[in-house]
């Protein structure tokens, strides 16, 4: 019943959740990249072993990331062409991961890992040029990643 599996898995969900609360809104968002990166990497290790249903739990997931997430979290008001470019760029993720799902498309999925890893490193250099913001501990986490100073 307990293994060490579940330990790893709760010590995971503990230091993410601990990771969550204590980060600011740009930290966040190199959260939410930070997952959709290992979710897809985790599918294109599943679609090579032939773990169709991991594989398509985690590309749920990814998708889920990509969409609630990452694009949830823009301002299309504020953030102008940039927003928008972002907006598009996500739906283009989301749709592959969906040709990869049903297809088996392991290209597919290392062509939207790429861009999330590009994504991510644009966000991270960014990080020096912007003023730290402490984050609102008391708020939910699911609030916190939609947080009006959090958003691009």
């Amino acid at each position: 019943m307990y293994g060490p599996n579940s330990a790893i898995s709760s010590y995971s969900n503990t230091a993410m959740e601990t990771s969550v609360h204590a980060a600011n809104p740009h930290r966040l968002i190199l959260l939410l990249f930070e997952g959709a990166i290992l979710t897809v990497s985790s599918a294109i290790g599943h679609l090579s072993r032939n773990e169709v249903a991991q594989k398509g739990r985690m590309i749920s997931h990814s998708i889920a990331i990509i969409d609630r997430g990452l694009s949830a979290s823009l301002d299309m008001n504020a953030g102008g062409e940039i927003a928008q470019n972002l907006s598009s760029l996500y739906d283009y993720m989301v749709r592959r991961l969906l040709h990869a799902s049903l297809n088996n498309d392991a290209e597919a999925l290392k062509e939207v890992l790429r861009l999330l890893g590009e994504l991510k490193g644009a966000w991270e250099a960014i990080a020096d040029n912007t003023p730290e913001i402490p984050a609102k501990i008391e708020a939910p986490i699911e609030r916190r990643a939609s947080l009006s100073y959090g958003k691009v």
